[in-house]
């Protein structure tokens, strides 16, 4: 690492998708953003109504999410701090979010139950495998991911766009389209 590497801290670094390594020396900030994480989903989760929910996710994210923006418990995610969310969007139970590569959902997107949005991968050389590295996912204006679908690191999923139930996102899903299967492909056009 040089003099310029050492000015970025190791969340600006994890986001923009370098190679984040155990034994990083600012690992620890990592743990830190977790544990508090941890923390406040146990209570999320316990939470028995939904301006309670929303007022626990707006402190994991650090954002105050729209009132117009609704989320069932139980919801799941490790880091929260890369989660950022529109209005007038509803997120059903037991969806998780991997955000340590940054999840953006824009204005009026519905996100069915079970949904994963997973921004995280490790390489593939056994000898580095339990590094991390990371690559955002955005869902734009207006597109709904159906019940049980998972969205992999990297992807963006257009506005208008529909994801179908149990579906596996590895590639962009364009605009104004439907998109199904394992892995997921097109279906039309809407």
């Amino acid at each position: 690492m040089n003099a310029a590497d050492e000015q970025v801290n190791i969340l600006e670094r994890l986001r923009s998708g370098e190679l984040i390594r155990l034994n990083d020396p600012e690992y620890y900030q990592i743990n830190e953003v977790v544990g508090r994480t941890i923390k406040l989903s146990g209570q999320l989760n316990n939470a028995t109504d939904i301006n309670s929910i929303r007022d626990l996710f707006s402190e994991i994210i650090s954002t105050r999410i729209d009132e117009s923006t609704t989320i069932f418990a139980p919801f799941y995610t490790n880091f929260g701090k890369f989660i950022t969310i529109g209005k007038n969007v509803f997120i059903n139970h037991a969806c998780s979010f991997l955000d340590m590569g940054g999840i953006t959902i824009e204005d009026d997107v519905l996100i069915g139950p079970r949904v994963n949005l997973v921004t995280e991968n490790h390489p593939l050389d056994p000898a580095d495998r339990s590094a991390l590295l990371t690559k955002p996912i955005v869902i734009k204006r207006n597109a709904w991911i159906g019940a049980g679908a998972t969205i992999l690191p990297g992807i963006t999923v257009g506005e208008n766009a529909v994801v179908a139930a149990g579906a596996v996102v590895s590639k962009d899903v364009a605009t104004n389209t439907v998109v199904g299967g394992v892995p997921a492909r097109f279906i039309k056009r809407i």
